[in-house]
């Protein structure tokens, strides 16, 4: 933790009063500091500090809430601390007012400028002007040497139809990529910040796959994003199979009955 305060403090001009150790994840170290000046900060130390920050700077350009970046280093990245004593059951209109703003940023592609990844497991983000290739290539067939062969063969089955099973060119939406209730801060029933991203543009039924696979918005949430077009079942449980895959290859085989039920689900 010192070395990683230490890191913080240095990038910021000051030197370190107190640190605490915060819980980060399975796939980060998160230090909150305080310097001998007064100033307060989260110092974070994941996958990529600088790709991370470009996501974060996005996400606010986009109107949608996230943490100010306040320096950024190879090794190290540093936020201000957003007020977080809040519980996403109260704020999930709130969540749906947020991403609605973060998916009115469009791009011209699919895909982000540069690949990312969740720990081991990289995330492919060549860009694309084809979304259903986009998908079957980065998302679904890349997984195929690192899970059961049996399952590689019906995840290659729906990869060769999906063009069949999503649009070509739906509006490539700016995506926070790993949205669930952990990566939203809450104050006041209030969304005051979305962390830990892995954007790239796609389209926003993708947000919502990821953020429903665990957790269960309220109505208030779906009447404050808006109306979803008609499919969205069924092309959810395609989205939702990429962060199923992840879990599967991060965190083992308990999580191979949810991959199995989406397939089966898909029809494969």
């Amino acid at each position: 933790m010192s070395t990683l305060a230490e890191t913080g403090a240095r990038l910021l001009g000051g030197t370190v009063r107190r640190a605490e150790m915060l819980a980060g994840g399975d796939l980060s170290q998160l230090v909150r500091l305080v310097l001998t000046d007064g100033r307060e900060a989260i110092v974070k130390k994941g996958a990529s500090s600088r790709a991370e920050a470009a996501m974060l700077e996005a996400i606010a350009a986009g109107g949608a809430p996230a943490p100010k970046v306040l320096a950024v280093g190879d090794d190290a990245l540093v936020l201000e601390v957003v007020p977080a004593g809040g519980s996403l059951h109260g704020a999930w209109r709130s969540l749906g007012t947020a991403i609605a703003a973060l998916h009115t940023t469009a791009g011209e592609r699919y895909g982000w400028a540069q690949d990312y990844a969740f720990g081991p497991v990289a995330i492919e983000n060549a860009w694309s002007g084809d979304w259903t290739s986009f998908w079957a290539e980065r998302r679904l067939l890349v997984n195929i040497p690192h899970v059961p062969v049996a399952l590689g063969k019906r995840i290659e089955e729906l990869a060769a139809d999906i063009s069949n099973r999503l649009p070509r060119n739906p509006r490539p939406s700016l995506l926070h990529g790993d949205l669930w209730s952990g990566n939203v801060l809450v104050d006041d029933n209030r969304v005051s910040a979305f962390i830990d991203p892995a954007c790239y543009y796609g389209p926003g039924e993708v947000d919502l796959a990821m953020l429903t696979l665990f957790d269960h918005p309220s109505a208030a949430f779906y009447s404050a994003y808006g109306e979803l077009e008609p499919g969205h079942d069924e092309r959810l449980v395609l989205y939702r199979l990429w962060p199923a895959l992840v879990h599967l290859r991060l965190f083992g085989g308990g999580y191979q009955a949810l991959v199995e039920r989406l397939l089966t689900a898909a029809g494969v």
